[in-house]
């Protein structure tokens, strides 16, 4: 555990460094943010002022938060993992002494750490002087919000990571990453609020692991529900953080059976 909070420290600092980027990230974040509040009020107005009980504020809300989870959940993928794959570096990450998936979880939970207070908190900020944002006031609900964030972070992480570990089978995943971000972005709540789908549609987005990226973590932190309610939001995102840890150490023991790199 120690070694953990080490790895986990240490990522942070690292990405602590990227200042020119951080700013950049924030000031594109915050621009970003304006336009996709812009869109969604004018869909609230236009609808009457309620829109699938979202009002106006509520909506700004919804936007700055997904806004401030951006980063953290690294919305938009990475490739890191799959580029170690095909460049045979994984092998020197297998004989480390902490296992593979500790390992990656601890440098993405200081990373997204760093993310969340850097690049994601100042949006937010910016959207609460420009639009107004509506917080709970029930430190339980902050607590299961929280909670619910680092949930969040880790349902990402696997996901992304079952993504990055099929490279062990395909030449090339960079077709499956952007699919794969494609329907994440649409399916977890990021682009609109789950609630304004199809009635189908929104079943079908139910029995995904998407909303327990970001409607879930949105939900606890605007207040739309209370701490009754986000109690059960949180356990399904428990369930699939199991489901998919499941699933991405299957993927890792079958992808290392057949794993060959030249020179040993």
């Amino acid at each position: 555990m120690l070694a953990f909070g080490r790895i986990v420290a240490a990522s942070f600092r690292q990405y602590s460094t990227y200042r020119v980027a951080t700013v950049a990230g924030v000031f594109t974040n915050s621009i970003f943010g304006l336009i996709r509040a812009s869109i969604l009020l004018a869909a609230i107005s236009t609808a009457g002022g309620e829109l699938r009980g979202y009002d106006a504020l509520q909506a700004a809300t919804y936007v700055w938060l997904g806004q401030a989870l951006l980063a953290p959940i690294e919305a938009f993928g990475t490739r890191e993992v799959a580029e170690r794959v095909h460049e045979g570096d994984i092998a020197v990450d297998l004989l480390r002494p902490m296992g593979f998936l500790r390992l990656h979880y601890a440098r993405k939970l200081g990373r997204s750490a760093f993310l969340l207070l850097a690049r994601g908190i100042p949006p937010m900020l910016v959207g609460a002087l420009l639009t107004g944002i509506t917080l709970p006031t029930d430190p339980l609900s902050w607590l299961l919000g929280l909670l619910a964030v680092v949930l969040a972070i880790t349902v990402a992480f696997l996901a992304d990571l079952i993504v990055n570990l099929t490279a062990f089978w395909l030449v090339q995943t960079r077709g499956l990453t952007v699919v794969y971000t494609a329907v994440m972005n649409l399916l977890s709540g990021f682009l609109i609020p789950i609630a304004w789908f199809p009635d189908q549609l929104i079943a079908l987005t139910r029995a995904t692991p998407f909303p327990a990226m970001v409607q879930t973590p949105i939900d606890a932190l605007s207040g739309r529900l209370t701490p009754l309610e986000t109690l059960p939001q949180v356990g399904i995102q428990v369930a699939w953080a199991a489901v998919l840890t499941v699933g991405a150490w299957l993927l890792l023991r079958a992808g290392t059976r057949s794993l060959e790199v030249q020179g040993g």
